[in-house]
């Protein structure tokens, strides 16, 4: 009789479900002997994913969408049953604040990049000398930097201030909710650092790789969501489950190599073993359960950013000045304390009912982290207050909803890449079988946190030789 393997997955967002889900699946169809448990220490399945219902809307508290070019995310919704449940976002004019004023977005750009020359020559959001330095790009040679670099130093050296400061910068500072002056190119865009070696030039790069739409068509959409919210992913993985693989409300304390097995302290006091074990939780959890091993100490260099949104539903005779188009993101220039709006109910058609409307205000910047630890309606007044000299809103909301997220975003730091590689080294030397995946390490969107789940599942049965 072939010794059954236990593998303790810790961590029950989307990437350790993604495990749980994949280890399930391999041990079906290849009749692997295998034990599964997934450990979740709040009462939550799914992460920051949480989809709310309220008279007709559908809310996102977390992300609201993946990327559909990133394969993984829309693979996991067909193989658990969502294949006719997937919507794309609606498309239409995105807008920077820059200055006090709403600029469009320059069509035919690429992270705020431009591959079109003329709506970039157009654009209001640059002077004729910022433009004169973005051009520069073009013809000054690639720089061979062997270690890594901030974004903001990176794109400032291609493209100048002005662009980073009006286009780029607040398009990456919403991604990652973070500085792109600390923020490491080679752990988020290291495709810019590769156009940048063999073309010589962003903008050449990309006007060679990047596929242009088809004239005379309206731009395809670039995410997708799914039609009662993303908690759909999150509750349809969780139903391929078998019954007893996921405990909620049960954390995991400590974790100790005895031998060839793991020992693990649960906060409820009940202890467990394992073989091998997945850390899908945040990089201050995984140093905290492993905080006997020096090397982790690596993770405490890392930091986190906190973030706050807040959705509010209105009629839609109270916008006075609606604006065509799917919302807008702000640069640091501007005095206004959100970072960015989505006008949901254009964005996502679905999630709102006809005559309303949803408007959905971020805050939180790095300089402004306190905003985040305000009350409710302090923080609905201060996103009102900015809509009001944007939209022309004269009155409260039929209801909001505040959802804050403490110490939420990782930073990933310039030398993240190189940190993380040798605290994984050491995991591979000094505890063969433990692998951490999630939002901390690889990739914070949706798809790449679904592939560090399913590369850690493939370690797992390797190192398990299964």
């Amino acid at each position: 009789m072939v010794e059954q393997k236990k593998v303790v997955i810790i961590g029950g967002g989307i990437s350790g479900l993604t495990a749980a889900y994949y280890l399930q699946k391999d041990k079906r169809e290849k009749q692997l002997p295998l034990d599964i448990k997934l450990y979740e220490a709040s009462g939550h399945l799914g992460g920051k994913i949480e989809t709310v219902k309220r008279d007709g809307f559908t809310i996102e508290r977390g992300p609201d969408s993946f990327l559909e070019r990133k394969k993984s995310a829309g693979r996991l919704a067909r193989e658990v049953g969502l294949e006719d449940q997937m919507v794309p976002n609606g498309t239409g004019q995105a807008y920077i604040l820059v200055k006090e004023k709403l600029h469009k977005m320059p069509s035919g750009s690429f992270m705020g990049v431009p591959t079109r020359i003329r709506p970039f020559l157009f654009s209001s959001l640059f002077s004729p000398a910022g433009k004169a330095r973005a051009a520069m790009d073009l013809v000054k040679s690639k720089k061979q930097i062997e270690h890594d670099q901030s974004l903001g130093l990176f794109f400032r050296r291609r493209l100048g201030n002005q662009v980073v400061e009006n286009l780029i910068e607040p398009l990456l500072s919403g991604i990652y909710a973070g500085d792109i002056d600390e923020l490491s190119l080679q752990s988020t865009f290291p495709n810019f650092y590769d156009l940048e070696q063999e073309y010589g030039s962003l903008i050449k790069g990309l006007r060679k790789t990047v596929s242009k739409p088809p004239k005379n068509k309206p731009k395809p959409s670039m995410f997708r969501t799914f039609e009662n919210g993303l908690s759909s992913l999150v509750e349809a993985v969780e139903e391929q489950l078998s019954p007893g693989v996921v405990q909620v409300n049960t954390g995991v304390d400590h974790i100790e190599r005895k031998g060839d097995t793991y020992h693990l302290l649960l906060s409820d006091g009940t202890a467990d073993k394992a073989d091998a074990v997945i850390i899908a939780a945040p990089y201050f959890a995984a140093q905290r359960m492993l905080s006997q091993y020096e090397f982790m100490n690596k993770l405490k260099e890392m930091k986190a950013t906190s973030v706050a949104n807040v959705a509010m539903a209105f009629d839609a005779a109270a916008i006075s000045k609606d604006i065509d188009g799917t919302g807008f993101v702000v640069s640091r220039n501007s005095k206004f304390r959100i970072t960015a709006c989505t006008w949901t109910h254009k964005k996502w058609p679905h999630s709102t009912p006809e005559g309303k409307v949803m408007l959905r205000c971020y805050v939180g910047k790095p300089d402004d982290q306190e905003v985040v630890n305000l009350t409710d309606e302090e923080i609905t007044e201060i996103a009102l207050h900015d809509l009001s000299q944007i939209m022309d809103i004269n009155t409260q909301p039929d209801f909001s909803v505040v959802t804050r997220w403490h110490d939420s975003m990782p930073q990933y730091a310039v030398g993240h890449k190189d940190r993380l590689q040798e605290v994984t080294d050491h995991l591979e030397r000094e505890l063969p079988g433990i692998y951490l995946a999630g939002g901390s390490y690889r990739g914070i969107g949706l798809p790449d946190c679904i592939d560090q789940g399913e590369v850690a599942v493939e370690q797992v049965l390797k190192q398990l030789k299964l």
